[in-house]
């Protein structure tokens, strides 16, 4: 019998998250975890809730409900909707990167790592004077934010071009460097948006290789629409569609969830079954009603209790807003699921429901 998982195994755990834009719910009662040191990746379709997921853990948004609980490797914990954003990456190790590349396109390779350490910089200067007259403790603290940054552009591929301005680099690199970046600043999770956007093979090559150095030291958090990335690195796989959960586990059980399969390619419940035949996955079909991943998620995710998305939300002024029925393809799939025919043998033990109904009218 296997011991159950200890909270510190997880570096991070979202409970009950929910975020409200008024009368719209982005996300609605989310539940997931993350185990340390594994490669956790949150996919879904567009709009499906993923950045505000990001937002939520790294303090651009203040959920409307729920909890964002951080386990350091310390035994420390932080409640992130709790915490200011600036303490959030100084206090609780968490740095994030963006959909859009923002570096400093005028300042050379290494400049822009140094950048990612002015704050331990400026402590060692005594908010400049001690840097502005050479003191030992300001020497020892620069050259050792130089070494870091020498080391990130080496796993990055880019030391070569350290002194070169980073505007110069080709997309692909440009993306790496941002990730060396964001390690400079000594996270414990790194949330990294869509990093494979844009890159051809031999770029997301290069970026599933530093990931997955990076992920050695680091937890690593994803939102990736790039499936082969998704699949060839990740550890665990969290699928959001209208900011509910509908899958939650391995790779390769999430890309045989009929659920994920609906909400991504958007098929009518009567193709599913067509779908999982024409990718090779005939035994998913008996396997609708398979929950999350008990090693991974909890055990019973609250996003599967949260009620259909076509809730009503009702705002103060009175205004309603709502969810279209059958918007969901996830759902239509586990209706299908719940509705299925009975087998003959049941039909022929059937009790008569009383009277014969009437012949009905009409052309002979």
């Amino acid at each position: 019998m296997s011991a159950s998982p200890s909270t510190n195994d997880f570096i991070l755990q979202v409970e009950h998250l929910s975020m409200k834009f008024g009368g719209l719910i982005a996300i609605g009662d989310l539940s997931f975890q993350a185990r340390r040191g594994e490669i956790t990746a949150l996919i879904g379709p567009n709009g499906a809730g993923k950045t505000t997921v990001f937002n939520c853990i790294t303090g651009f948004y203040k959920p409307s409900e729920g909890m964002i609980t951080l386990n350091r490797i310390d035994g420390s914990s932080y409640l992130l909707e709790r915490l200011p954003n600036h303490e959030i990456p100084a206090r609780a190790k968490v740095a994030r990167t963006f959909q859009n590349i923002r570096l400093f396109s005028g300042m050379t390779l290494l400049e822009n790592l140094l950048v990612a350490q002015h704050n331990k910089l400026m402590k060692a200067s005594g908010y400049t004077m001690l840097g502005l007259f050479g003191f030992s403790s300001y020497r020892k603290a620069s050259a050792e934010s130089i070494d870091l940054a020498k080391h990130w552009l080496e796993k990055a591929n880019l030391v070569d071009r350290a002194d070169d301005p980073a505007g110069d680099l080709p997309y692909g690199a440009q993306r790496r460097l941002e990730i060396a970046r964001a390690m400079c600043t000594g996270p414990e999770l790194l949330c990294l948006d869509e990093p494979a956007a844009g890159l051809n093979p031999k770029e997301s090559a290069a970026l599933n290789e530093l990931l997955m150095d990076i992920k050695n030291s680091t937890s690593i958090l994803l939102i990736e629409h790039d499936m082969s990335v998704v699949m060839q690195i990740s550890d665990h796989v969290v699928v959001l569609e209208y900011g509910r959960k509908i899958s939650d586990g391995s790779p390769q059980s999430v890309r045989t969830d009929p659920r994920v399969i609906a909400a991504y390619l958007g098929v009518d419940d009567e193709e599913v079954e067509t779908v999982l035949i024409e990718v090779g996955d005939e035994d998913v079909i008996e396997q609708l009603d398979t929950g999350p991943d008990a090693a991974h998620g909890p055990g019973t995710s609250s996003s599967f209790l949260a009620g259909p998305v076509t809730d009503t939300i009702g705002h103060s002024e009175g205004e309603r807003v709502t969810v279209s029925k059958g918007a969901s393809k996830a759902e239509q799939v586990d209706a299908k699921a719940n509705a299925a025919p009975r087998k003959p043998a049941e039909r022929a033990t059937a009790k008569p429901t009383g009277s014969t109904p009437k012949p009905r009218g009409g052309r002979k």
